[in-house]
């Protein structure tokens, strides 16, 4: 039995993250606290520890259960944390939020063929 796991790894095989490269860039980067603190990469995670995830425009409220460094079936992957129930609701109720107000996806860059049409019709009036 474990008693400690890298928060990178942990976060990754707790499927939060698809590579540790990625839970690496999002602990560098402020979007995970843990028990209220900016952590490290190498932080030692235990049970019983809450963590604090943002990804994107979700954020996850958890407490670790178990700890694992292996990455495993998602159905095994969903055993090593717990959400609170009004992590869940928050997140359920932003959902419909960005729904009703109809964000979807960021706008990406018009492709050369549809900035060539815009140019054609800028110049036409």
């Amino acid at each position: 039995m474990m008693d400690s796991v890298r928060l990178d790894k942990w976060l990754w095989a707790a499927r939060f993250f698809k590579t540790r490269s990625l839970a690496k860039q999002a602990i560098e980067g402020g979007k995970i606290r843990v028990d209220g603190q900016r952590p490290k990469v190498g932080k030692e995670l235990a049970v019983g520890m809450e963590l604090l995830i943002r990804r994107g425009q979700e954020e996850y409220s958890v407490s670790v259960e178990a700890l694992s460094d292996s990455r495993g079936p998602a159905s095994v992957a969903q055993r090593l944390y717990s959400e609170s129930a009004a992590s869940v609701e928050q997140r359920e109720q932003q959902r419909v939020m960005r729904k009703a107000v109809g964000i979807v996806a960021p706008q990406q860059r018009p492709d050369k063929h549809s900035r060539r049409q815009l140019q054609r019709l800028k110049r036409s009036q």
